[in-house]
């Protein structure tokens, strides 16, 4: 029988999901040979043959958690359920190849609607070369719920870890960032005037680009090899999911070191700055805390340098420091502020 340990309880809420995560696996010990990389990192890793590694990854999307149906069509909902598990694999330096693929689905939705689902997936896995291999269904009394399981391969030995920042090393990001939160903002306001007024148009033109990156957003396969034509190992990365803030933090924590990250440096589209300007927000924090960018954060040795700096793809935002110094964000006004976990918290109360 479990042991009953009293009615002193603890909101879920209070540890945040990667609390949660550690807390509640902290006592899991790794007794294969074969696990390499177990909880911890935007992936798992496991030992195959003498020449690869096997990278294993998961994710779950639940209707009204992360997503919204009155907004985000199933096409596009079954291309993006794809895309944060194959980012998660790209992350680790790997090449995806396969998925599986579970729903749980209440009755309110035909097989009609579960074919649009299934074609996203389909686009997807055809655009990123993976096999659809096997998955589960079973009925659902709260809505829909996705669950993914993303496999890859790397060489033995390559495969990039959270944990390997060292100081002076370079913080760098793909892409650019907000974007993603800012589309979801959009959607949700006209969400709300098609709710006060079922006859207006909303006109999303202006928005394309943030829209875009909230419903279909794209992984960077890109990087990997990107990075072997420059002949730049990073020696640590993770995705950009939950916030850059976040994801920094997680490579401080891993890796047991500081950094200052500076606010001037961090790269947002045109159309980010127009519309956090619109909604009266900064957009140094959007890009901090927004989430679901699915851009790449790395860190590089200061010799790798010159051979990024000319890149379009690739930006420099901060530096690693000693652990003593703690995580920073540098201000336009010079100011260093304390860096905070402030991105998306998918236990928390977010009504």
């Amino acid at each position: 029988m479990f042991e009953n340990k009293g009615n002193s309880n603890t909101n879920i809420e209070n540890l945040g999901e990667f609390g949660l995560i550690d807390h509640l696996t902290k006592n899991f010990k790794i007794k294969q040979k074969s696990t390499i990389k177990g909880i911890g990192d935007d992936a798992a890793v496991i030992s195959c043959d003498s020449e690869k590694e096997l990278i294993i990854s998961t994710d779950l999307l639940l209707e009204g958690v992360h997503f919204d149906l009155s907004y985000m069509p199933l096409k596009h909902l079954g291309y993006k359920a794809v895309i944060v598990n194959l980012s998660d694999v790209y992350a680790m330096n790997a090449e995806p190849s396969q998925i599986t693929v579970s729903i749980a689905v209440s009755n309110r939705f035909p097989v009609e609607a579960l074919e649009e689902l299934y074609a996203g997936i389909e686009a997807a896995a055809k655009i990123y070369n993976v096999d659809v291999i096997g998955g589960d269904t079973t009925s659902s009394t709260t809505g829909l719920l996705i669950s993914i399981t993303a496999i890859g391969t790397v060489n033995k030995g390559e495969a990039i870890y959270r944990n390997g920042a060292k100081e002076n090393d370079l913080l760098v990001v793909t892409g650019d960032l907000g974007a993603a939160y800012m589309g979801l903002q959009v959607l949700e306001r006209e969400k709300e005037v098609f709710k006060v007024n079922p006859n207006s148009q909303p006109d999303l033109e202006p928005y394309s680009y943030l829209v875009e990156r909230q419903l279909k957003p794209e992984a960077r396969k890109d990087i990997s090899n990107l990075l072997k034509e420059l002949d730049v190992k990073p020696t640590s990365m993770i995705d950009i999911s939950d916030g850059l803030s976040s994801e920094i933090i997680h490579i401080c924590k891993n890796s047991k070191v500081g950094c200052n990250l500076f606010e001037d440096k961090i790269p947002l589209d045109p159309q980010v700055v127009s519309t956090c300007e619109e909604f009266n927000l900064d957009s140094a924090t959007i890009a901090l805390s927004g989430g679901e960018d699915y851009e790449l954060l790395f860190t590089i040795k200061t010799e790798d340098y010159p051979k990024i700096k000319a890149n379009p793809h690739l930006t420099v935002i901060g530096h690693i420091t000693d652990e003593k110094e703690g995580m920073h964000l540098i201000s336009r006004a010079g100011t260093k502020i304390p860096l905070i976990a402030r991105g998306w918290n998918a236990l928390k109360n977010n009504g």
